[in-house]
């Protein structure tokens, strides 16, 4: 795949999104300042999707963008629909800005950011139409468990923000940690589970697959499982946690 010509930041960050701009400073009680004017710590202001997309479409969340093929396919296919793509690895959330920036994208936008910050700080309840959450990096030993993405709390803050009828997506090449992930939702009352549906989650398109991990997968003679679920009108709860 050709690398996408490098463009600077200011080119950049129509397609770019910083949680450093979505802190507000709390108001100070007068008197509270130190004489050293010490920086008083921000408070997260929740992303009002209408102004960052400059229209009311829906918003769909894509956990953990990689280099951004799924949204590439995703946001060229559905203009009506706005897509924000979180990835905690700074080259590659540039590197997806750059295809969406090159393509002049109006509907897609990146953070590099840890999406479990993003959702549960940033997102405001009911405020996503889906989440989609493709090949996280699996576990493979005990002491790496603490960096899982996709936990009972990630799962809670998820249907937090997805509004009840939206949904959630989920494709693992890593059966182990699929059915880690499907244990946690389908403990949750707040979402039901769409099998009709599954093939929905890491589409495949006319161009071949939706996203970079499942072409590797399906090279290397592995599988893949989806499932979609969607977001009911029950209280949020958080599942126990079935990973050993």
């Amino acid at each position: 795949m050709r690398k996408p010509r490098r463009l600077t930041d200011e080119q950049l960050a129509p397609w770019v999104w910083s949680a450093a701009s979505g802190r507000r400073r709390p108001p100070v009680p007068e008197g509270a300042e130190n004489e050293q004017g010490a920086d008083v710590p921000r408070s997260p202001t929740r992303i009002n999707w209408e102004s960052l997309y400059g229209n009311a479409y829906p918003v769909e969340i894509e956990v953990g963008t990689g280099k951004g093929l799924f949204l590439l396919h995703a946001a060229t296919a559905r203009p009506g629909t706005n897509f924000f793509g979180i990835e905690i690895v700074r080259k590659y959330q540039l590197y997806a800005a750059t295809r969406y920036a090159i393509r002049n994208l109006p509907n897609v936008k990146t953070a590099c950011a840890d999406a479990k910050v993003v959702l549960r700080d940033f997102v405001a309840p009911g405020s996503a139409a889906a989440v989609h959450v493709y090949f996280p990096d699996p576990w493979w030993k005990a002491r790496h468990k603490k960096r899982r993405v996709f936990t009972p709390e990630f799962a809670a803050d998820a249907a937090r923000a997805i509004a009840p009828g939206g949904r959630l997506y989920l494709a693992s090449d890593v059966e182990e940690y699929f059915n880690v992930m499907i244990a946690i939702v389908r403990a949750m009352p707040s979402f039901a589970e769409r099998p009709d549906e599954a093939d929905r989650a890491a589409p495949h398109t006319a161009d071949g697959y939706a996203t970079n991990f499942e072409r590797k997968a399906m090279e290397t003679g592995g599988s893949v499982w989806r499932a979609v679920f969607e977001r009911t009108a029950e209280a949020v709860t958080v599942a126990a946690d079935p990973a050993p």
